[in-house]
This record gives C-alpha cells, sequence and structure tokens, in this order.
C-alpha cells in the first residue's frame, strides 16, 4: 500500500519495549483475563443459573449421554440457549482429521503439503450425499438432478465490443454466493448446474478506457492521495462517470448470441442471461439497453434499505409505482427463462432480495417445482416490515418456495412472525402455513471457500506485501478494518469508537493504528447519503488525527479506494485486531477472511453482535457498535490478551470456518429442501392469483363470463350483516364490466333478494343469483325465477325450533330467514361458545331434520346453514357456463360476425366460503381435459378468498376482498381513489395493477415517466 502522510518515519522504538509498556503502566491488567472472554465464556455469566432446574449439569449429562460425533471442545454448549442451536443445526460438525492434533496445527501442515490437507478438511466437512442415495431415498421425486439457480447478476462484470468476443471480468461482491455457484458446477457435486441471472450494467465500448470499478493491480506505484480533503472514494485508476447514451446502447442479436453462448460454456458456472429492457426496446433484430439501472431502482432503494432497518421520507408514491413496476416485470422475465429451461424435477434455488417476487410467480406457472428462496440479507421485524407499502406482496411472493433459508434464527423468527401477523397466517419457528400447504422455514449460516482463501492468502505476492506492510507499522499494533461506504457497515461508529479508546487509554495512543479500508457501495440507495457519510468519516479522521496525531504518527490511516486482492489479504494477515463494527447486514465475509488469513498471528476478532456471521462465529469478541466505550473497551482487553487465549480463540474459530464452509452451506441447504419435499403429503399448494395471466386472456377473449360470490368477496366480513355494503368502487367496476356486452357479470350469493336489489339491483346489466341459487335474475329484468318453487318447505318450522333453542342458549346469536333456506348466526356472540354450540346443533339437525328432509346442513363463517340439497352454487355455475355456450353456438353461423366464438373464451369465478367450492367444482369438471370442454382450463379463473389454510378446489388464491376488488378494476379499467383518482388512467392506479398492466404491455404506459 502507499505510504500516506503522517505514517512513522524515522527509526520505530523495538516491538518488544512496545509490547511491555501497557503492563507496565497498567500492572493489573493482565490479572484481569475473564474481562477479555465474550460473555458466554465468562464464569460470572455463565454459572448464574437463569431458570429453574436448568444448570450447566443439564447440559453436560446430556452431552455425556448423546455425545456428539466428533464435537470436540463444546463452545456453546453452556448457556441456556444452546438447546436452539441444536434445533437449528444443519448436521453435527464433522471429526476432525486429526484427533491429536490442534486445528493450529492442521492447517500449517496444510500450508507445507499445499492444498491436499484444506481440501480433505472442507470435503469432510460436506458431508456430501450422492445424487444416487437421494434419489434412493425419495423416489416419488423424480429427480432430474438438475438445479437452476436463479440471482440477480452474473458472476461477470461485461463489456461489450462489437462484431467480438464479449470480455468478462470478475464482478465485485458476492464472492460466497459465487464460490457456491463454482462449487455445484465442478465435478465435486453430483449435480448439473445452470445459474439464470441478469446481464448487468453492460459498459459502453470505448476501448482507450479502463472499466468502471476495476482496481489496479497495486497502487505501490502510485502518488500519495490527500484523502482527508476527498468528500467522496477515490480510485486512482477510475475514469470519470460517462453520461448514459441518450438512445441508449445497441446490441445486435449476433452479439447477443455470441455472449449467450460464452456464458453457456464458460468453465467455472454455465450461466444464462437474462436480457432486460422494455418490449419497444427489443426487436428481432436485436436489443436497445437504456437506463440499465432501473432494473435494480426498487430493491436497492426500498427493500435494501428496509430490511437493515432504514426507512425513507415519504413521497407521494408515483416513482416508487414506476419502480414497483419495472421490479414486478424483471421477476416476471426471470420467470420466462427460467420456464425455458425448466423440465420437471429440477430444484430451482432463488436468492436475495430482488427476486422476492419469483419464487410465487413460478409456482403460478408450475405448481409441482420444486423452489427454495434464501436471503442473504437481513429480515426485519414485523414492527419495521409494516412501513413497506407492498409488505404483502413480498411476503405473498416468497411463500410461493418449498423452503425459505435465512443467515441466522433471528432473521427467521422475524419472517415467521411478519407472515402470521401481516399475512394472518399460521406460523412457528419452523415454517409458515399458507395456502392449503405448508412453506418450511430454515437457519443456514453460508461460509466461506476456505481452500480458494488459503490459497489466495499465502502466495508469494501476499506474502511480500504483508512484509512491506509489517516494516512500514513496525512497533505500532494494527487494527484493521475493510467496509462498504454506506451507512449499514458502521465505518463512523468504528472511528467514534477508536476516538474513545484513545481518550480511555492515552498509553496507546502512539502504539496502535486503525488502518480503514473504505470501497464505493454497490447499493443504489439515495444519491446524497453516500456523500453525508464520506463526508462524516473524513471529519472523525482529520478530527482524530488532529487531536492525538503527531508530525511522525496518525492514529488512522484511511485509505478510501479499492485495493487489490493480494493488498486485500496482506493487510488481513498484518493485522494485530480485525475490527467490524456493522450495524446491521446479512452476510459478512470479511470476518471469515480474517480467520483463515489469521492462522499463524492469532490475531483477535473484534465483530458487531448485529452482524449476521456473529451468530456463527461465538469465538469472537462481539461488540455493540452503539456502545464506544464497550468497544472501547474490547478493543483494548484484544491488545492484552494473552498468547493463550488468543491462539484458543483462533483454534476454535479456524475450526468453525474451514468446517462450515461455503460447500457445507450449500449441500445442507440442498439436503434439508430435499427432505422438505420427500415429507410431503402431496400437498399442491395454491398459487396467488397472476393478475398479468388474467388479464392477457381477458384482452384475448370475445365473450366473457364473470361470478363473484358477495360477503367476503366483493366486501369483507363484518360482524353485523346488514352492514356489509358495496363500496364506490366496486359498484363502478361492476357497472363498467357489465356495461361492456361481451361480458355476463353475474352475483352468485347466499344473500336474499331483497339485500341484492337494494345494493346492487340498479345496475340493470347484473344477473342475480339469490339464496344460493334458489332464486334468479337474467340480466336486464327485473323478475325473479324461483328454482325451488316446487319443493316442499316443511323442512322450516322443524329447523326454525332447532336455531331456536340454541339461540336462546347464546347470547348475540340470530336467525336469518329466507326464502329457500335458514341461517344461524353466532359473529356477534362469544366465538369459543358460538363454535361449540354451532358443532351441537349441526350434529342435532344432521340426525333429526337431515334424514327427514332432503336438505344439506353447512357451516360457514360464523355461521350455519339448512338449504334444499339440489340447491347449491355449483349448479348454477354449470347453468350460466352451458346456456351462454348454448347461445353462442345457435349464433355461430356464416350470416353472423366473423368475431362469433363457439365457446366461453374467458371465465372469472371468486368467492371465499365452503358454499363457492360447488362452483370451483362445477368449473374444474366443465374444463377437465376431454373431447370437447364447455371451457379451456386455461380460460378459467377460480380463485378462491381470505387468508384460510383448508384445502381449495380452486386454481389461485387471493388473500381479502380488497385484493378481489383490485382485480376487477384491473380488468374494467377504472383507477384507483385518492388525488389522482380523477384524472383517471394509469396515474390513479395501484401500484399492484401498474406492475401487472407494465407487465402484460412489457412496457411502462406512456407519459407517465414524464409526470414523474
Amino acid at each position: 500500500m502507499d505510504q500516506k502522510s503522517g505514517a512513522p518515519e524515522g527509526p520505530p522504538p523495538p516491538a518488544e519495549s512496545q509490547q511491555q509498556q501497557p503492563a507496565t503502566a497498567r500492572p493489573m491488567v493482565p490479572e484481569r483475563t475473564e474481562s477479555s472472554l465474550p460473555p458466554h465464556f465468562r464464569e460470572s455469566v455463565i454459572n448464574v443459573p437463569v431458570t429453574p432446574g436448568i444448570g450447566l449439569q443439564t447440559y453436560d449429562s446430556e452431552q455425556e449421554s448423546t455425545p456428539t460425533p466428533g464435537a470436540g471442545r463444546r463452545t456453546d454448549s453452556p448457556g441456556y440457549f444452546s438447546k436452539r442451536d441444536v434445533d437449528h443445526a444443519l448436521a453435527a460438525s464433522p471429526a476432525p482429521v486429526n484427533k491429536g492434533q490442534s486445528a493450529q496445527g492442521q492447517i500449517e501442515a496444510g500450508a507445507d503439503a499445499g492444498k491436499d490437507f484444506l481440501k480433505r478438511l472442507s470435503r469432510a466437512a460436506m458431508g456430501k450425499d450422492s445424487l444416487a442415495e437421494l434419489r434412493a431415498k425419495n423416489p416419488n421425486l423424480e429427480l432430474s438432478g438438475n438445479i437452476i439457480s436463479a440471482t440477480f447478476t452474473i458472476p461477470h462484470g461485461i463489456r461489450y465490443r462489437k462484431g467480438a468476443d464479449w470480455e468478462l471480468k470478475p464482478r465485485r461482491g458476492q464472492s460466497a454466493l459465487f464460490d457456491s455457484f463454482s462449487y455445484l458446477s465442478s465435478d465435486d457435486a453430483p449435480w448439473n448446474h445452470t445459474v439464470v441471472a441478469w446481464t448487468g450494467e453492460i459498459e459502453t465500448p470505448k476501448d482507450a478506457l479502463s472499466p468502471p470499478g476495476t482496481p489496479p493491480a497495486t497502487t505501490v506505484h502510485l502518488g500519495s492521495l490527500n484523502v482527508l480533503s476527498a468528500p467522496i472514494p477515490i480510485d486512482g485508476d477510475r475514469s470519470p462517470p460517462t453520461p448514459p447514451l441518450v438512445d441508449g446502447l445497441w446490441i445486435p442479436k449476433e452479439d447477443m448470441q455470441r455472449l449467450e453462448h460464452q456464458l453457456s460454456h464458460d468453465k467455472r458456472i454455465k450461466t444464462v442471461p437474462v436480457w432486460l429492457a422494455d418490449d419497444t426496446e427489443g426487436h428481432a433484430d436485436g436489443i436497445r439497453l437504456k437506463d440499465q439501472g432501473r432494473w435494480r431502482r426498487y430493491a436497492e432503494h426500498d427493500l435494501y434499505t428496509l430490511l437493515h432497518y432504514k426507512q425513507h421520507e415519504p413521497t407521494d408514491g408515483r416513482a416508487e409505482r414506476i419502480q414497483w413496476a419495472d421490479y414486478y416485470r424483471m421477476n416476471q422475465k426471470f420467470a420466462n427463462k427460467i420456464l425455458e429451461n425448466y423440465k420437471p424435477g429440477d430444484i430451482v434455488i432463488v436468492h436475495d432480495y430482488n427476486l422476492m417476487l419469483l419464487p410465487s410467480m413460478l409456482r403460478q406457472r408450475a405448481p409441482h417445482m420444486y423452489i427454495a428462496f434464501y436471503l442473504h440479507s437481513p429480515f426485519p421485524s414485523s414492527e419495521f416490515l409494516r412501513c413497506l407499502p407492498r409488505r404483502k406482496e413480498i411476503l405473498e411472493g416468497v411463500l410461493g418456495s418449498n423452503l425459505v433459508g435465512f443467515q441466522s434464527y433471528s432473521f427467521s423468527r422475524h419472517f415467521s412472525s411478519c407472515c402470521t401477523r401481516i399475512l394472518g397466517f399460521p406460523s412457528d419457528t419452523t415454517g409458515v402455513d399458507a395456502y392449503g400447504s405448508r412453506v418450511e422455514v430454515g437457519v443456514f449460516p453460508i461460509g466461506i471457500d476456505a481452500i480458494k482463501v488459503a490459497s489466495l492468502a499465502f502466495t508469494d505476492a501476499v506474502t511480500e506485501k504483508y512484509e512491506a506492510l509489517k516494516k512500514l507499522y513496525a512497533g505500532k499494533r494494527m487494527i484493521v478494518g475493510r467496509d462498504r461506504l454506506d451507512s449499514v457497515r458502521g465505518v463512523a461508529q468504528k472511528l467514534m469508537a477508536f476516538e474513545r479508546f484513545l481518550e480511555l487509554y492515552p498509553e496507546w495512543r502512539e502504539k496502535v493504528v486503525l488502518i480503514q479500508v473504505t470501497s464505493p457501495t454497490n447499493i443504489e440507495e439515495e444519491e446524497d447519503p453516500e456523500n453525508k457519510i464520506a463526508s462524516r468519516v473524513n471529519e472523525l479522521v482529520m478530527k482524530i488525527n488532529g487531536l492525538y496525531g503527531s508530525l511522525s504518527h496518525s492514529p488512522v490511516q484511511h485509505y478510501p479506494q479499492y485495493i487489490s486482492q493480494d493488498e486485500y489479504f496482506a493487510l488481513l494477515r498484518a493485522a494485530d485486531i480485525g475490527l467490524i463494527t456493522s450495524v446491521r447486514d446479512g452476510m459478512n465475509t470479511t470476518s471469515l477472511e480474517y480467520v483463515i488469513c489469521q492462522r499463524e498471528s492469532a490475531g483477535p476478532l473484534i465483530l458487531s453482535e448485529f452482524s449476521g456471521t456473529a451468530g456463527s462465529l461465538k469465538d469472537a469478541i462481539h461488540i455493540n457498535p452503539w456502545d464506544l466505550s464497550g468497544v472501547a473497551e474490547q478493543i483494548k482487553n484484544a491488545l492484552t490478551m494473552t498468547e493463550d487465549r488468543r491462539q484458543s480463540m483462533q483454534q476454535s474459530l479456524l475450526a468453525h470456518v474451514t468446517n462450515k464452509n461455503v460447500q457445507y452451506w450449500i449441500a445442507g441447504f440442498l439436503r434439508r429442501l430435499v427432505n422438505v419435499l420427500g415429507s410431503r403429503k402431496n400437498a399442491i399448494s395454491t398459487p396467488l392469483l397472476d393478475r398479468a395471466a388474467m388479464l392477457r386472456r381477458y384482452r384475448a377473449a370475445k365473450k366473457r363470463l364473470f361470478m363473484f360470490d358477495y360477503d367476503g368477496t366483493l366486501t369483507p366480513i363484518v360482524r353485523e350483516p346488514s352492514a356489509a355494503i358495496p363500496s364506490d368502487r366496486v359498484i363502478k367496476s361492476l357497472r363498467t364490466l357489465a356495461a361492456d356486452h361481451r361480458n355476463a357479470v353475474w352475483i352468485i350469493s347466499g344473500r336474499d333478494q331483497e339485500f341484492l336489489q337494494q345494493h346492487l339491483g340498479h345496475i340493470s346489466e347484473l344477473g342475480f343469483s339469490a339464496e344460493h341459487g334458489s332464486f334468479m335474475r337474467h340480466p336486464g329484468t327485473t323478475t325473479w325465477e324461483n328454482l325451488a318453487d316446487s319443493f316442499d318447505m316443511g323442512w322450516q318450522s322443524e329447523v326454525m325450533e332447532v336455531f331456536q333453542k340454541y339461540t336462546d342458549k347464546v347470547p348475540g346469536a340470530f336467525i336469518e330467514r329466507k326464502r329457500c333456506a335458514l341461517t344461524w348466526h353466532y359473529r356477534l356472540a362469544d366465538q369459543e361458545q358460538g363454535l361449540e354450540m354451532s358443532r351441537e346443533c349441526q350434529k342435532e339437525l344432521e340426525t333429526t331434520v337431515g334424514r327427514k328432509w332432503d336438505v344439506e346442513v353447512m357451516t360457514g363463517k360464523a355461521n350455519l346453514e339448512v338449504r334444499p340439497t339440489f340447491i347449491n352454487k355449483g349448479e348454477i355455475a354449470k347453468r350460466l357456463v352451458t346456456t351462454y355456450n348454448a347461445e353462442m353456438q345457435a349464433l355461430d353461423t356464416p350470416a353472423h360476425s366473423p368475431c362469433a366464438t363457439k365457446n366461453l373464451e374467458f371465465v372469472l369465478c371468486m368467492g371465499d366460503d365452503f358454499t363457492d367450492e360447488d362452483m370451483f367444482r362445477a368449473l374444474n369438471g366443465l374444463s377437465a381435459p376431454g373431447d370437447a370442454p364447455e371451457i379451456e382450463a386455461d380460460n378459467c379463473f377460480t380463485v378462491t378468498v381470505g387468508a384460510s389454510t383448508k384445502p381449495t378446489l380452486a386454481r389461485w388464491h387471493l388473500l381479502e376482498a380488497e385484493d378481489v376488488v383490485e382485480c376487477v378494476a384491473l380488468l374494467a379499467g377504472v383507477p384507483g381513489g385518492g388525488a389522482g383518482a380523477s384524472g383517471g388512467g394509469v396515474l390513479s392506479m395501484g401500484e399492484v395493477n401498474f406492475a401487472a398492466l407494465s407487465a402484460v404491455d412489457d412496457h411502462i404506459p406512456d407519459g407517465v415517466g414524464e409526470k414523474v
């Protein structure tokens, strides 16, 4: 690294004297051995019983009776929470290769013998199951042996050169994820692996310039950079940013195919690129890329910030609407590309917050697909996730998976809690019940490729730079930090804690140097926060160096630039302390790489408890970055820690990092997924309604039929049935739909004639079926047809007697009398008593009236209804479909319009309770494969409504009545409410509908961008 101004000059004092002075000034410090330990090792903490009857001997006895093979020294057993850790463990730790040798000695032996030792160690940790064994254990899964990994960007940064091969270079960041891809694609794994990912922003062909973000091979030859006056991160080799081309970047078809061929034949990772552009920017002969960064804006501006417990100021929502539409369309394009490459039996693994809608989109189009989702970021509590306007859609998207994985237990617990508190789905620590199926939730701490890091960190080139660093800072104790310059990495907190350390312990001011490397963030948050953070960091650096520095010594050496890989590993090797103070992150690979690089020096690792790796690296010194004095104390403890203590901590950390590596992580994740799939009992989850697919079918159809339930579908369930009044938006949407001569719109409800006539009867184009099919009123008429006119209603008096008896027993219960049915309601009663009494009442009716008369007793939502057996909604649905088909077939003559069609081309049926299952059953029968089905299956949309986990015959699912209204408004073209509604059009449309419309049109509607 280049020598900064203020670096030590002249011959440094002997290192030995530097080591002894602190002990002389504070002779009692070495004796305070307990304070240097992590809390879970301190006797004063772990010897205090927390729960009656639970003590250290409880876990010791369990360990003795059920020893864990090869577990070695238990570092996490003493303590109350060790049972929880065991519950979420992937597998037992593998046995050490040499039980008579320490982990440190094993690594040193491996260094002498080359890579063979680390390779054996990593393979021992994998616990790899062969594909044949997995197939033998789960024959019903019919695994194909193929894995499709979906991640946001390909593992390469790419530069376009017209008519020539594309220039590929390693992409910065996500090294652990890309290493897992390399493992799955290697001969060591039993799978055939393919990555589906976006190309990322493609660099324009400027041959004279270096690619943006490319680091120099070394910074030794560069002159000094005045970092203290730099308001933003500096890269000496980076060219100034170039303005985007007005017309975008045009890439011919042959060059697109050339890149696809290069990526598909990559020796390391086979990749299928996703090309992201509006349909107006894509043509048969090529593609035009405009504003390439648009596809990451919603994920990085809204999701990334919120997942890291940050929230923006509220806005008018217009920009967010467009960003959400791009996010939705981007996920759909990923789904399209995956389905092009998918075969039954393939496993699809979706990675991170950029693709949180993808699992549900895949489930909608391939219900039997094996899908796993892994979030590499933190997941916030429900109180914070509620701040996200599209919180419901994000959770619904992830719940399309069979298995959802997280970095730590707290993240998984927050996810399950959000599904319960926001969506109303039952959940526990192991999963969520959603849409009639079970979504498993697990904890899978990710690791690094220990072999790769060890081979890169101990090369001759790195050793040369390591020795140069040690010489440059001879006599100084080096504290090293390397972070991205964003608000969640805690760089400012680190500098403030270091300032506090120098204030509290003046004897260390000339003996310690903090080397902080900051690189520009790759997250597109907001424009000004990064500059604010950079300015704040520079202010702190100047303040510390001004207060505690001198002409010969600067306590803080700040390098706001990219450094080469060799310099990075040399810095980690030369460090005496690794200091990570992130205020919130999911996976921190620097901490794991530091452990590998310290195999010889055993420098302590100080790690923020808010880091996702803190739960895995239990032997690190955990700190709260907001407690500046506490961090300062731990820095002092690390500097004065005894050699034995440092070696003990290093051995434990090194054993964990080398055993629980990235191969172990991905193998365990796949093993758990296969076990989850194998334990299913033929349960098929009901996917969320694909609004884009529904809109496409609706637009293409010439004759359409709509059938809507009323309570719980068009209006929410309320305690008082008479208060379920349709909203103005419902009325406007129904009127608009019914006014189209191609649409037949029916309300099929359990309500009586008077109620439907009062609230919706003024829409003459609507058709009605009252009392579950007892009465019908056709569109354009005012008379009701009684379908049960010839049926003997003598059963009603007997049912009334039974209902009245239970009404007297249950305060708040009441009876609703209809022309052809009787309903006993207990919505206003105590729910537990009402439910218990309804069961008794149902049993009494079934054994008395049910045997005497041709009636059925049906349970509803807080009600019990008795009606004639032959009357149900399914018969009405069947009658409507056959009637309309017969009318169209009669009109299908040459004399009529050529647009005439023989059958209905679009059917939408929505309902929320048990009675609506009759409609779904009837429509499934009418659309079943055969010689001449009444409806094509792809044209029939049966949708159940509500958060119930009951199995359903419907093909699709919506959560609540509000979603139904939004879907009807989307088809009718009715804008949303609010300030923009008066103008109509897409600007006033809800974000979800706007995204679906943009997905169908494959571009943002014209004029919207300018108005935003």
